[in-house]
């Protein structure tokens, strides 16, 4: 029976969650902070990940989320990880990670401790970083909490900060003639928000890359071309075709796309994999709830000493909203 997630949070909520963006806002990094970043041909890089959150048709709670890693530049998949999820925070606009990241994360953990010499250089997020309502989309989000480089890419454009789908915009994308071809996306303040990347030579809509974490948009706009044998990006691309075949192949979901050989090479299902992968939707809620996560984050990445005490409860009471509900007393002594 098809779920719906609940309705729009209220503002408190909401309020609070701004505050945890803007708290792990300040822990972004906008610069290279890898020498393979540096090198014209990314010499030193060897697997690059890609994520997807897919949903089943006519249910907005469940979805699978999954992660694959890929070798680089050979771009064949090393290992995936996906799984039944239950996201029963709703979707609004600007919060997507509120609803998505935990569980993103849960998979990048779950790498970490089974198979890390498999942990991905880099993830590529379907979705938008810095070129975000408050400069702090989900890209950003996963990027900091993980601590590994993000790339944003997001097939639509964000009008955010000025930016608008007008014609002077399709002007720009119709003078992309080449794969590779791209031009700034700079919102009314003044800053470059991202770039357009024509990513492949037959392709006729752009997409728009962002930073997410530890990569300069230069180096992120490169690496994302060089890993497009399609329009989107191969990591996110293979991320999303297994997700919605891992769909298909558990629920028996009609109408969910198998593997689709006629847009790639017959996919090999990987030597490395999670064994016991779960079949029914995990927990609705994430061991550490995002906003005790964010306080994690921000006391673990403090360098200086006088900071890094322990948060108040009254603070942590203060940032732990998710989905209107508070997190429960056990969440906020779990260490």
């Amino acid at each position: 029976m098809a779920r719906k997630a609940a309705g729009r949070p209220p503002e408190e909520t909401l309020s609070l969650w701004k505050r945890e963006q803007a708290l792990l806002k300040t822990l972004v990094v906008d610069r290279d902070t890898e020498a393979w970043q540096r090198d014209p041909a990314f010499s030193g890089l060897q697997r690059v990940g890609g994520v997807d959150v897919s949903f089943v048709k006519g249910d907005s709670v469940s979805a699978c989320a999954s992660l694959v890693v890929l070798s680089y530049p050979e771009l064949e998949v090393m290992y995936e990880d996906c799984r039944m999820v239950s996201l029963t925070a709703p979707y609004v606009s600007g919060f997507l990670a509120f609803r998505e990241v935990p569980f993103l994360v849960d998979a990048v953990q779950q790498l970490r401790e089974k198979e890390p010499r498999l942990m991905p250089q880099v993830l590529f997020v379907d979705g938008n970083g810095v070129l975000h309502h408050r400069g702090f989309g989900v890209a950003c989000h996963l990027g900091v909490v993980t601590d590994l480089p993000c790339i944003g890419v997001a097939k639509k454009l964000l009008q955010v900060d000025g930016l608008e789908n007008n014609a002077l915009h399709k002007e720009k994308i119709r003078l992309l003639k080449a794969g590779g071809d791209s031009f700034p996306l700079m919102g009314g303040s003044g800053t470059v928000l991202g770039m357009a990347l024509k990513s492949h030579d037959h392709s006729t809509k752009p997409l728009y890359v962002s930073v997410g974490h530890k990569m300069s948009l230069e180096a992120a706009v490169r690496l994302t071309h060089g890993c497009c044998k399609f329009r989107i990006p191969e990591p996110v691309r293979q991320a999303d075709i297994r997700s919605r075949d891992y769909i298909r192949r558990t629920l028996g979901v009609q109408g969910a796309p198998a593997l689709r050989p006629e847009r790639s090479k017959k996919a090999q299902r990987p030597k490395a994999c999670p064994q016991g992968a779960s079949e029914e939707p995990a927990a609705s809620s994430h061991p550490l709830p995002p906003g005790l996560l964010a306080a994690r984050v921000f006391q673990r990445r403090q360098r200086d000493p006088a900071t890094r005490k322990r948060l108040s409860w009254a603070w942590r009471a203060s940032v732990l909203g998710c989905a209107g509900f508070l997190a429960p007393a056990a969440a906020l002594t779990h260490h």
